[in-house]
């Protein structure tokens, strides 16, 4: 054998055995390394909710830095899931604020409560300069990233908030929110809701002009909390990609706020995304069937004993000692991402925690510090990095930078016009 021969041989065998010191990356490298070229781009967060219910609004002595010491027992309040600290060591890199306010408003307290709501988020991001960026385009998140800053967007929860009004959609749009969730747990005048009697079969001829024009202009439509036939309806007539910007996989636990398969299916060919959501009772089906066998027992027992209370509270409490509480956990919200993904790839899924808004009490995921913990489970799963960085915000990068092309496409459309209701 020549000595050309034998060098190749040797080298060809030497790549078969293992180099010492160098194992191959763990589920939590793989995750890390993910985490650095892609940061966490969270689909929903409600810190505006809790500064209007713990504060009014007031900032003043109000400390983002660090908000373990937000406890009110009083009022049943566990400290905030967020600050800054704990939004850097959970490789958050964009985040969507909830400008959430109430859906038992009225409308017009509604788009007024909005307007606060988004004020108080513009004044936390302009008080942390170094650490937070405001963002209203895919540009400007890109900015921020390269700044090493948290980029910073608005999005609108629940369709009360615009008054019914295609004006408002455009000036809220104007305001700086760059989605808008089509109903809240009501419905809407023009739409149905995933967790209300069904008024409209979905939505009204309003409804789907409302989506038109949201598009138009390049604010996302956002289907969590809406019904499947409003799903429906709203991707019969959008022509760009659409959101559920909190929503889990209705195949893995069957709660309503969560997707469907046929609308599963139907994201994928709209190029959507679907970004998992933290709820534990939208996480975990043996959750979500404990709790209403609680209400039924709670029910049958307050038949039973209508004036004996004291007896029926004994009941409750010896049926919750033999039935004890199911716990959601990190494992089965990495389940709804799995599914997602077996159903329809990784391409359409992002992340939605909705933390300080109800994502209270799943096992391994207690604040926003807890992400990386999520993505070395879906590595442990197989999921390659490439995966998990579109999942942590490369799909949401795209969809935005889709819906942006399609409104620059359409910026000389005219607006769609509909009546003042007074």
């Amino acid at each position: 054998m020549s000595r050309p021969s034998l060098l190749a041989l040797v080298l060809a065998t030497a790549v078969t055995w293992p180099v010492s010191g160098h194992a191959a990356s763990s589920p939590a490298d793989v995750a890390a390394a993910a985490l650095r070229n892609a940061p966490v781009w969270d689909g929903h967060n409600d810190v505006p909710e809790q500064l209007r219910e713990r504060r009014q609004d007031i900032l003043a002595g109000f400390d983002f830095a660090d908000t373990m010491n937000t406890a009110d027992p009083e009022n049943g309040k566990g400290p905030m899931q967020t600050d800054l600290a704990r939004l850097r060591e959970g490789k958050v890199g964009a985040q969507f604020w909830s400008v959430y306010v109430s859906a038992m408003l009225n409308e017009q307290q509604a788009v007024q409560a909005t307007m606060e709501q988004i004020d108080v988020m513009k004044r936390i991001i302009a008080a942390h300069p170094d650490e937070m960026m405001y963002a209203t385009s895919s540009a400007e998140v890109e900015a921020a990233r390269k700044a090493g800053k948290i980029a910073s967007l608005i999005g609108m929860e629940g369709g009360h908030s615009i008054g019914s009004s295609l004006g408002v959609v455009r000036q809220m749009y104007e305001l700086g929110a760059r989605y808008l969730t089509l109903t809240h747990f009501k419905n809407t005048p023009w739409a149905d809701s995933a967790t209300d009697a069904p008024e409209h079969d979905g939505m009204t001829d309003f409804g789907k002009d409302l989506v038109r024009e949201m598009q138009r202009i390049g604010m996302l439509v956002d289907l969590s909390h809406v019904s499947p036939k409003t799903m429906a309806d709203a991707l019969d007539v959008a022509r760009a990609p659409v959101i559920f910007s909190h929503s889990g996989a209705q195949g893995v636990d069957g709660h309503p706020r969560n997707v469907p398969d046929a609308i599963l299916d139907r994201i994928k060919a709209n190029r959507g995304i679907v970004m998992v959501n933290f709820y534990p009772s939208y996480v975990s089906e043996d959750l979500r069937q404990w709790q209403a066998s609680r209400l039924g027992e709670a029910a049958r027992l307050k038949s039973l004993y209508p004036n004996a209370p004291e007896t029926a509270e004994a009941g409750m409490e010896s049926w919750i000692s033999a039935h004890p509480k199911p716990v959601a956990t990190v494992a089965q919200i990495a389940d709804h991402v799995e599914y997602i993904a077996k159903r329809i790839g990784t391409d359409y899924i992002g992340l939605g925690g909705d933390f300080d808004g109800g994502s209270v009490g799943v096992e391994g995921m207690p604040d926003v510090s807890a992400y990386p913990a999520l993505f070395t489970e879906l590595a442990r799963r197989g999921f390659a990095q490439d995966d998990l960085e579109k999942i942590s915000s490369r799909n949401m990068m795209r969809v935005l930078k889709a819906a942006e092309a399609y409104a620059k496409a359409h910026a000389q459309d005219p607006a769609i016009e509909s009546p003042t209701a007074f």
